[in-house]
């Protein structure tokens, strides 16, 4: 990744940028979950949770949390608290749209598989939403189709997860 980008972990004053982000990305789909239920989601594991930063400012963040494998979060409900997992599911993934296809979502996905094997974890999970698990199976995510994906997350969601390493 180019000196322009810093992928550090997510601190309190970035919340704003955060929300902001995730409305933009999300909020014409009717996905967006709001600061409350991502702020619950980064309290269970602040460790795993990234922003992309350029000159300074937030352009991207990345929110995982353990959850046991085969379950996500909903979208509509905020975590009651933490779990015991292997599993580190990636619950969001937002770039600024102007740099969005620039490898820069790979980079963030790097560094959390990265930070993954170093804490423990035996897999990775996520949900694809708007037909994204076409690309992430070129990441060597596995889709599962049997997994029930909660109706927050649209039609075409799926649940995919992959081995750590």
């Amino acid at each position: 990744m180019s000196g322009e980008f810093l992928i550090r972990q997510l601190a309190d004053g970035d919340w704003d940028a955060v929300v902001a982000l995730e409305h933009d990305a999300y909020a014409a789909d009717g996905l967006s979950e709001g600061r409350e239920a991502l702020q619950s989601r980064a309290r269970c594991s602040p460790e795993t949770c990234f922003v992309l930063e350029q000159h300074g400012v937030v352009r991207g963040y990345l929110l995982s949390l353990p959850y046991p494998p085969l379950r996500c979060p909903d979208l509509a409900v905020a975590e009651a608290g933490a779990f015991e997992s292997d599993n580190l599911h990636v619950h969001d993934l937002v770039l600024a749209e102007e740099l969005r296809g620039r490898e820069l979502a790979a980079n963030l996905m790097e560094h959390a598989q990265a930070r993954a094997a170093e804490g423990g974890f035996a897999q990775i999970s996520m949900i694809a939403v708007r037909g994204s698990d076409i690309l992430l199976r070129f990441y060597g995510y596995r889709a599962h189709r049997e997994v029930a994906v909660p109706a927050s997350y649209g039609r075409r969601a799926v649940y995919m997860s992959r081995p750590v390493g």
